[in-house]
């Protein structure tokens, strides 16, 4: 699942979800992470928008955490 199908109902601003995005792809790509479909995929997208919502702003720290408290190698 895109992290855009879970975005779209949220009260985000464009550069908000441009950052969230930005971490999802970073993430998915670091974890070699191709198909969106994947659970793993919806995983980190809700991930990378908890973490979002923690303050955090540069999208390869909310990569980077999302990564670290999935667990995901």
């Amino acid at each position: 699942m895109p992290i855009y199908c879970l975005l779209q109902n949220m009260p985000m601003g464009p550069e908000e979800i441009s950052r969230l995005t930005t971490a999802y792809e970073q993430a998915l790509r670091t974890i070699g992470l191709v198909d969106r479909n994947d659970p793993i995929a919806e995983m980190v997208a809700k991930k990378i928008i908890e973490i979002g919502q923690t303050g955090v702003r540069d999208p390869a720290d909310i990569s980077a955490l999302a990564i670290k408290e999935l667990g995901v190698q």
